[in-house]
């Protein structure tokens, strides 16, 4: 399109003396400001701009005339007016000035492009390397790039925005108040037509654009605008209108090189500026119609809704388009290289990721199958986990995981093979279920390089633990993979090794997530109990690696030493139930480490039960060698397995502590079945042990066993928690030197492990969270920044434990927290709203701290919320506002009379809400806040008593009935004597509303209140009336 208009060249000599300077020059003549005062009144705004531009264009042809240097720009100028294809003069003044800065501009793009062609720079010279290489002499300063940008932001403003239909593009009205101006003063009427003008203005800028730094200063700013012209001008459908002039219609060829030109500036631009734009011009920005009184906004049509649809499934399509797409919506937000704390702040929410998931997991209509889309997109997705700059790939870690679980729920068919299989391709490769071709069997050779296997661990741990969605295709594809983790997370225990954490969580995740029954057949293959559970391949062994990770390589040929290779064997089993024991050591709270240690003792159960039978079948005499040879096999075999069931459970033993028993399944009678077996050995050893203790001890778990738990002895207890005690007394003193350690340390008693190291997360993180273990004052900017992304975070604990932790900053009076008061309370007041009790009441317990600190800031933003409608805010957070009010009036004390009346007004206003909760709610919290205030209501009791008398009469919830008169039965019983005295003028009133509930009340437990309420009234009048009689005396002293 662009290429049509082609300004014809000007000869040598006018290039030759006509330079930048002039051209620039006479487009700040244009841009001069008008010399008018400045006025409040909207028509004078518009005479003085139009005022302003005529004046300028007439300065601009005067220079012209007079000035002899710039003859020779007006010739230029005059010869591309001449190969112009556009009418440069129009009774619209704002057209006039549109047309004479596109030919400026047009002469400045000539200049540059002769200037570049003529420039011969001569060679540098090597012997001075300090010497810069020449400057290109069409490059523009930094005044003259200023100078040019204010020049397209005129062309843009005029000769662009006015003529964007409703809907599409932002309207100028929305931008500046210049715009609003401009809107106002363009004569659509006047020719050329609108959409004449546009299609001038668009392929004029696109022409420029072809300049290199031109280019880069238009589509930097502008690109949205002409993309918005463009969409109109090449794909807005034709409607039926009154006959025009044929020179003033787009013709079909103008329509198609409209469509070509804007696919071609998509293509050429930073492609998350495009998507961007794209969805602004889909959906974002709404036009407002031509009803400018009511200022009534229209949405994107549905054609440019359509069209950007498309355009936007073509960016995702091509190479390297998922991550334009997920920049282009961050970035929006401040992501990138200067993104900073709102690129994380966006990472962070997880409905904008949960957005953009949907967007990539959805296949477009301009894919040919499904298939074929997730064959194209996910290794993009992949590749989101390998960005090298780390804060965009923290930014684009939530994005990817969220995307990763998205297209597994939505496609089980085909993400797993595009998804998970490449990720998990390498630990495949080196496992027992694998084929490993024979050119590869050579020893030393490398299956699995280094960077491919940090890779696999570490993009595992951020799609299963981090991401911690145990959807059953997540599980069923971990589950045979977990025997090459296990022997990987051995060989980390050996050396150091970045990834031993990760295979850590990862196998602690699994286990936990699993059904118990696979969780212990997998600890079983862990063990070497079930060869059949896949592990690493007997040909393969892990190494070390010379960048400090691991290499997966085929094993050396076995030592000719049979001791030396019996040795390895050993050892490395005995290494691996250590590590195994390590494992189970986090499994005991989830109850799993307890259900092996049963598993375990069955199988011991097994081993008696084949000892008693004290059987071996002896092969017959007629027994070939080779059949011998696998008897012995089987013999050898099922010692080992005894050893290994032995010596497992000596490890466990040996490092389980008493809490194994805790959480784990109840036993069945199945189970104590087993255990029966153990019946005959526990009474030989009460009847010939020589430990009078010991017999005793075996008689009480005899009994026990028999009974199946439904007696036990305190001796049985007594007895293990002494030999607990026993067990690991360094421990113990351990403890107890924290525990002194902790009591002389100012509001650290008593503190749950959570709650000292709030940020140890579901992942399983070891290390205690830096910033909860500063002492006060010491608070740094990082640390403050990370818990206030954990108060987000949606794993329940790590966001109930992030909140915590800031409602103690706020206790100690952290003077970082204290300065980011209404982040906090935003951060606070945003978790009320979660559905786990645990997060709410967190947020509950801060926002009543800072409202400590600064009571009445926050009291008025509470009393807002509270007093909200339901459209706002759900009844439940406004009850839970409620509670918050409640503990501020209570930490507040005699200083709670200062915000009385707000405190009544607003809880009387939420006696009348629709909701029926609420209501009650109100009453209830008006009766405390009575208790609170000593029942000094002042000239509100007026009010009070209305409103209980009508809601107690009226009101259709039964509930909020019996909160009315609950509120009256506090405040009789509150003032006991003191009520003739602060409730004189409206006890009658009371009187009669008791007695109305009585009679005609059809709810029980009102009128019983009520009835108690009269009976407290009663004695209240009697004592007023008939006061006790007092036997003293008075000694008076006369003066």
């Amino acid at each position: 399109m662009a290429a049509s208009v082609q300004a014809a060249a000007a000869p040598s000599g006018v290039l030759g003396t006509c330079g930048l300077e002039q051209i620039l020059e006479a487009l700040k003549l244009l841009l001069s400001p008008g010399g008018s005062g400045s006025t409040s009144l909207q028509n004078t705004k518009h005479d003085v701009l139009l005022e302003t531009l005529k004046s300028n264009l007439s300065a601009l042809e005067a220079k012209f005339l007079k000035d002899a240097q710039w003859k020779k720009l007006k010739t230029l100028r005059d010869e591309i007016a001449d190969k112009a294809e556009w009418p440069q003069s129009s009774e619209d003044i704002t057209w006039s000035f549109t047309s004479q800065t596109l030919l400026l501009l047009l002469c400045l793009k000539e200049i540059m492009t002769r200037l570049v062609a003529e420039f011969n720079p001569g060679k540098p010279n090597p012997r001075t390397p300090e010497a810069a290489p020449a400057l290109s002499p069409d490059t523009l300063s930094v005044s003259q790039q200023k100078t040019f940008q204010s020049v397209l932001q005129f062309v843009v403003t005029l000769g662009v925005c006015p003529y964007l239909m409703p809907g599409v593009g932002v309207p100028l009205r929305d931008r500046t108040e210049f715009g609003a101006v401009v809107q106002g003063i363009v004569r659509l009427e006047a020719a050329p037509h609108a959409t004449r003008r546009l299609y001038i203005c668009c392929r004029v800028l696109l022409d420029l654009a072809q300049h290199a730094s031109l280019g880069s200063l238009i589509f930097c700013r502008h690109f949205g605008d002409i993309a918005a012209g463009l969409c109109q001008l090449g794909f807005c459908p034709t409607k039926r209108k009154p006959p025009v002039p044929v020179e003033e219609v787009l013709t079909e060829e103008e329509r198609t090189l409209s469509r070509q030109a804007l696919r071609d500036i998509l293509d050429q631009v930073y492609q998350p500026l495009a998507v961007r734009e794209l969805l602004i011009l889909q959906g974002g920005s709404p036009q407002s119609c031509t009803d400018v009184k009511t200022k009534l906004r229209c949405p994107a049509p549905a054609w440019l809704r359509r069209l950007c649809g498309q355009l936007l499934s073509e960016r995702l399509m091509r190479p390297n388009g998922v991550q334009a797409v997920v920049r282009g919506i961050l970035e929006g937000a401040g992501a990138g290289a200067a993104g900073g704390s709102d690129a994380e702040a966006t990472a962070a929410d997880w409905k904008k990721c949960d957005l953009i998931a949907k967007i990539l997991a959805s296949c477009p209509q301009q894919s040919l199958s499904p298939e074929s889309y997730y064959k194209d997109i996910c290794p993009q997705i992949l590749d989101l986990f390998h960005l090298q700059d780390k804060l965009t790939a923290r930014q684009f870690q939530r994005v990817a995981t969220t995307t990763f679980t998205t297209m597994l729920r939505e496609r089980p068919e085909l993400a797993p093979k595009y998804l998970l299989q490449p990720m998990l391709a390498p630990l495949h490769r080196c496992s027992t279920t694998a084929e490993i071709p024979e050119s590869d069997m050579v020893p030393g050779t490398v299956l699995v390089t280094e960077e491919e296997l940090s890779r696999c661990v570490e993009d595992v741990f951020k799609v299963y633990v981090v991401a911690n969605e145990p959807l059953p295709v997540l599980l069923d594809s971990l589950l045979p993979l977990l025997g090459v983790f296990f022997s990987l997370y051995c060989f980390t225990q050996q050396s150091a090794s970045h990834i031993r954490s990760l295979c850590q969580e990862i196998l602690l995740w699994a286990l936990v997530k699993l059904e118990r029954k696979r969780a212990i057949a997998s600890l079983r293959g862990f063990s070497g109990l079930d060869k059949a559970v896949p592990a690493l391949h007997p040909q393969c062994q892990f190494r070390a690696a010379t960048h400090g990770g691991i290499v997966i390589t085929v094993k050396e040929a076995l030592s000719d030493d049979e001791d030396e290779a019996l040795y390895q064997k050993v050892s490395s089993e005995q290494s691996q139930m250590e590590h195994l024991g390590d494992l189970l050591l986090h499994c005991q709270p989830c109850g799993l480490a307890g259900d092996f240690f049963i598993f375990c003792l069955k199988e011991l159960s097994h081993l008696l039960e084949e000892n008693e039978a004290e059987f071996t079948p002896k092969p017959p005499c007629s027994t070939s060698l080779l059949e011998l040879e696998q008897h012995q096999t089987l013999l050898i075999e099922d010692q080992e397995r005894k050893l290994l069931v032995l010596q497992l459970l000596a490890v466990l033993c040996e490092k389980m502590s008493e809490q194994i028993f805790t959480h784990i399944t109840q036993l069945k009678s199945s189970d104590f079945v087993v255990l029966k077996q153990l019946l005959p050995l526990l009474e030989k050893v009460s009847n010939t042990y020589p430990d009078p203790v010991i017999q005793e001890l075996a008689v009480d778990l005899r009994i026990t066993i028999s009974t199946h738990g439904a007696f036990s002895t305190e001796a049985v207890s007594t007895a293990a928690q002494s030999t607990l005690n026993k067990k690991d007394p360094e421990q113990k003193i351990k403890e107890q030197r924290q525990t002194s350690y902790d009591a002389s340390t100012e509001g650290t008693q008593n503190r749950p492990e959570q709650e000292q190291n709030p940020l140890r997360t579901g992942q399983g993180s070891s290390e205690p969270c830096t910033a909860t273990s500063q002492p006060p004052g010491n608070i740094t900017t990082e640390q403050f920044r990370e818990v206030l992304l954990s108060a987000c975070d949606p794993q329940v604990p790590t966001r109930a434990a992030a909140l915590r932790t800031l409602s103690r900053w706020v206790e100690q009076r952290e003077g970082r927290a204290l300065e980011e008061q209404k982040k906090l309370l935003q951060i606070f007041l945003e978790n009320l709203e979660h559905e786990d009790s645990f997060v709410y009441l967190s947020a509950i317990q801060g926002v009543a701290l800072l409202s400590d600190v600064y009571p009445e800031e926050i009291l008025v933003d509470l009393l807002a919320r509270y007093d909200s409608s339901k459209d706002k805010h759900t009844p439940e957070t406004r009850m839970k506002v409620g509670e918050v009010l409640m503990r501020i009036v209570r930490a507040l004390g005699d200083m709670v009379s200062k915000y009385r009346e707000p405190l009544i007004h607003t809880f009387l206003r939420g006696v009348k809400d629709p909701d029926g909760a609420h209501r009650a709610s109100s009453l209830s919290n008006l009766g405390e806040l009575c208790q609170r205030l000593d029942f000094l209501l002042g000239p509100v009791v007026h009010e009070v008593t209305i409103c209980l008398t009508a809601v107690a009469k009226t009101d259709t919830d039964v509930q909020v009935r019996r909160a009315a008169v609950h509120v009256v039965v506090l405040l009789l019983r509150g003032l006991s004597q003191k009520a003739t005295e602060v409730l004189s003028d409206v006890l009658k009133d009371l009187y009669h509303l008791l007695k109305h509930v009585v009679r005609l009340e059809p709810d029980d437990v009102a009128k019983i209140q009520a009835q108690l309420a009269l009976e407290e009234l009663d004695e209240i009048m009697r004592n007023f009336l008939f006061p006790p009689q007092k036997l003293e005396k008075k000694i008076m002293v006369l003066p």
